[in-house]
C-alpha cells in the first residue's frame, strides 16, 4: 500500500496573500495608480474569497481602466505565478515524505494556467507526484470526485485508505477531505477560529512543514 498525502496549495503551500499584495503593488505602479488603490484591491480581495470575474469588473470600474475584463484576468493569470514562493523548509519536507515512501499531491481549486504557473515556478512540481486542478478537471473542491482525481494522478486511490489532507479551508479542503475519506489537517493562519458547525480536523498546525511533522510522527513510512 502507498499512501497519499494530499495538499492544497494557497496559502498552504504557498503563501498566496503575499503574492497576491506583490502582484497589487505591482498592478498599481504600472498603471501609477497610488497607494490608495493598491489598499482598496487588497480589500477587495478578501483573501481570494471574492470570484476573480467579480474582482476585475469592480477594478476596472472603480479605477477607471481601459482593458476589459478579460485582459485584466488574463494579465494576473500570466503574473502571479511569478510572484509565489514555496518556502525552502516546506519543499525539503515534501522531499522527506516522497523519501519515507508517501505518494505525495496537490488538489486545487482555480484556473488551469494560473494554478499549474504556481506549481511549477515556485519548485514543487518536482517535488510531488501528481495534481489535480479544478479548471482543468470541471469540478471544485469540496466535491470529492476532485480529491480522487488527485489520488489518481499520484497513482493511488483514496480506497487504499492511510491518506492525508492537509489545507487552510474548513470547508474545501477539511471537509471536502474528510468527505473523500482522508484524515485531516488544517492549516490556522490565524484568520478566524473554527466554524462551531463543522466537526473539528484531526489536527491543527500553523504551516505546512508542521503538518508533515504531525503526519511523520503518526504513519512513519509509508511501505
Amino acid at each position: 500500500m502507498r499512501r497519499l498525502v494530499l495538499f492544497d496549495l494557497d496559502n498552504t503551500l504557498v503563501d498566496r496573500l503575499d503574492a497576491f499584495r506583490r502582484w497589487a503593488r505591482e498592478f498599481v505602479a504600472e498603471r501609477d495608480l497610488g497607494e490608495g488603490a493598491f489598499e482598496w484591491m487588497v480589500r477587495l480581495d478578501e483573501d481570494g474569497a471574492v470570484p476573480r470575474e467579480v474582482f476585475f469588473r469592480r477594478v476596472r470600474e472603480r479605477l477607471s481602466l481601459r482593458e476589459s475584463v478579460e485582459e485584466l484576468w488574463g494579465g494576473y493569470r500570466a503574473g502571479m505565478p511569478r510572484m509565489v514562493e514555496c518556502p525552502e523548509p516546506v519543499l525539503r519536507a515534501l522531499e522527506g515524505l516522497r523519501d519515507a515512501g508517501w505518494r505525495v499531491g496537490i488538489v486545487t481549486n482555480g484556473m488551469e494556467d494560473n494554478q499549474l504557473g504556481k506549481i511549477r515556478r515556485s519548485g514543487l512540481g518536482e517535488r510531488v507526484d501528481g495534481w489535480a486542478i479544478s479548471g482543468a478537471e470541471g469540478v471544485r473542491k469540496p466535491d470529492a470526485r476532485l480529491f480522487e482525481i488527485a489520488a489518481e494522478r499520484c497513482g493511488t486511490t483514496l480506497a487504499d485508505g492511510g491518506g492525508w489532507i492537509v489545507g487552510d479551508d474548513p470547508v474545501k479542503d477539511v471537509e471536502g477531505g474528510r468527505d473523500a475519506g482522508l484524515r485531516t489537517v488544517w492549516i490556522d493562519r490565524g484568520a478566524g477560529s473554527w466554524p462551531a458547525r463543522l466537526a473539528a480536523p484531526d489536527h491543527v498546525v500553523t504551516d505546512a512543514r508542521r503538518a508533515v511533522e504531525v503526519i511523520m510522527a503518526e504513519g512513519g513510512g509509508a511501505g
